[in-house]
């Protein structure tokens, strides 16, 4: 991770190079093909790398808010456990076949790019095992197996997707207009709250376009569900200015921006201010609702400690640093807000 060897003697430039374009090209699978993707047959692994299957992580950045957004409503709603997890279940598959799609598409709109960028040159298009068309074709199925997941959902909840798949359309092009791309990305993975909470029959929001109550409204979304919005939000600019500042050298020389190209040495101080907003989103959740104390503890006190770590140690300059501490960090929070929200689904004493 800080490019020493076992013994803690530096590693020499050529070990230091080669680490970079062999072991960081595998990350987020870029090119891993170990472990249970090593069994598959070879001509699924380009696939499976493409979705970013494995590690898994790439799922769950999906996955997560969706998660937020149902066990949030199940407390609002004071849903029972055999609705939270059939829903839970439709959700998981619909954020496993959205996460191939964008992911996918992503790729397939970066090819140019990543082709020009060590850590990402062995993805599976810049370097062949995937035609763009062939990709094209996975990510427009992935895309078809997404939005049948929507019929599953309550009558009306498919016109809340909209904005997401708009977001997620333009997101990679947000890399090329704007050193805010992490708030496109943010938005959209946060929106996953949005249709947990539609999922289990809680409408979002109250007033506006995607409201349907008529009159003056103070706010056009449930506030605590804003609050947890808003707060995912934060989280994804947190860990993913961190991984950015993996290629910022690279991201220079291509034109793309970033908020680690825009602040590259000051990031930091950033990252803990936005921090600072998220803990107090996340409070104003738990206080909007009258969460008992496990919640505060767990998933406030659990993402500053964990995100806290994260930018207190990660080495900004060091490609490796980056990586293991937006792993670690990106699981440690989510897990912290996850747990804090079952803790309270839990305390409320819900009916099976």
């Amino acid at each position: 991770m800080n490019g020493k060897t076992s013994n803690g003697k530096p590693k020499s430039a050529e070990e230091a190079a080669a680490f970079q374009n062999n072991a960081l090209a595998q990350q987020y699978g870029g090119g891993h093909a170990g472990g249970w993707v090593g069994r598959l047959p070879s001509s699924w692994v380009p696939y499976v790398q493409l979705a970013r299957l494995s590690p898994p992580a790439a799922l769950f950045l999906i996955y997560f808010p969706h998660f937020f957004g149902i066990i949030l409503a199940a407390i609002i709603q004071r849903s029972p456990v055999s609705q939270v997890l059939r829903i839970g279940l439709i959700m998981f598959g619909g954020s496993f076949f959205f996460s191939n799609a964008a992911h996918g598409w992503n790729d397939l709109i970066d090819a140019p790019i990543d082709k020009a960028i060590a850590r990402t040159s062995k993805r599976p298009i810049p370097r062949g095992a995937i035609t763009p068309r062939a990709a094209f074709i996975f990510t427009a199925t992935q895309a078809i197996g997404a939005a049948a997941f929507l019929l599953l959902m309550p009558s009306g909840s498919a016109i809340y997707a909209i904005p997401n798949i708009i977001g997620t359309w333009y997101y990679p092009w947000a890399k090329r207009h704007t050193n805010f791309a992490q708030l496109v990305l943010g938005f959209c993975l946060a929106w996953g709250i949005i249709m947990g909470s539609c999922a289990m029959g809680l409408k979002p929001f109250t007033g506006g376009p995607f409201g349907g109550a008529g009159g003056k409204q103070i706010f056009w979304a449930e506030p605590s569900t804003a609050s947890l919005f808003l707060a995912s939000i934060l989280w994804t600019v947190i860990y993913d200015s961190i991984y950015a500042h993996q290629d910022v050298k690279d991201d220079i020389k291509v034109g793309l921006k970033s908020i680690a190209v825009l602040f590259m040495d000051h990031t930091k101080p950033l990252l803990w201010l936005l921090l600072g907003c998220m803990v107090a989103l996340l409070y104003t959740c738990g206080n909007l609702l009258n969460m008992s104390i496990p919640f505060y503890v767990i998933a406030g006190g659990g993402c500053l400690l964990s995100l806290g770590a994260m930018i207190a140690n990660v080495e900004l300059k060091d490609s490796a640093s980056c990586w293991w501490w937006f792993r670690y960090g990106f699981w440690l929070a989510g897990g912290a807000i996850a747990g804090g929200l079952v803790s309270e689904y839990v305390l409320i004493g819900p009916a099976f």
